[in-house]
């Protein structure tokens, strides 16, 4: 199975936070192969150019490519905005398609966010 990150997820991983994880979140990571839309290389850059995070994300991806074997999926747009168009639960572009990613790409979304949670059933968390 794959598992995409979500942004959150992929910044705590970066920065060694594996204390944020519930631990059955964290032996999925272990087993799972990893993944991130290209949307959370945008979001990171667009946290980065506000100020709300250190490292733009070309760095953060490259040693999580690096360190733990995440993957940049290259899931053609067409179908990854395909499945956005179905997703009107929210209004947040970065959130619809780094879900819709996740579900056209056939896995889990790893978030901690409870509205993905709540609307995506291919999200995977646990309190």
């Amino acid at each position: 199975m794959t598992a995409y990150l979500d942004t959150h997820v992929a910044a705590w991983l970066y920065a060694g936070r594996l204390d944020l994880f519930p631990q059955p979140v964290l032996d999925r990571l272990d087993e799972d192969d990893l993944a991130v839309s290209p949307m959370v290389a945008l979001e990171m850059e667009y946290l980065f150019e506000r100020g709300k995070v250190r490292e733009d994300s070309p760095p953060v991806l490259d040693a999580l490519r690096r360190d733990l074997g995440v993957r940049l999926c290259d899931l053609g747009f067409d179908r990854v905005a395909e499945v956005a168009c179905q997703l009107r639960f929210t209004r947040d572009p970065f959130d619809r398609l780094i879900a819709a990613h996740a579900r056209a790409g056939g896995g889990e979304l790893v978030t901690k966010d409870l509205k993905l949670r709540r609307h995506c059933n291919w999200a995977l968390w646990s309190d």
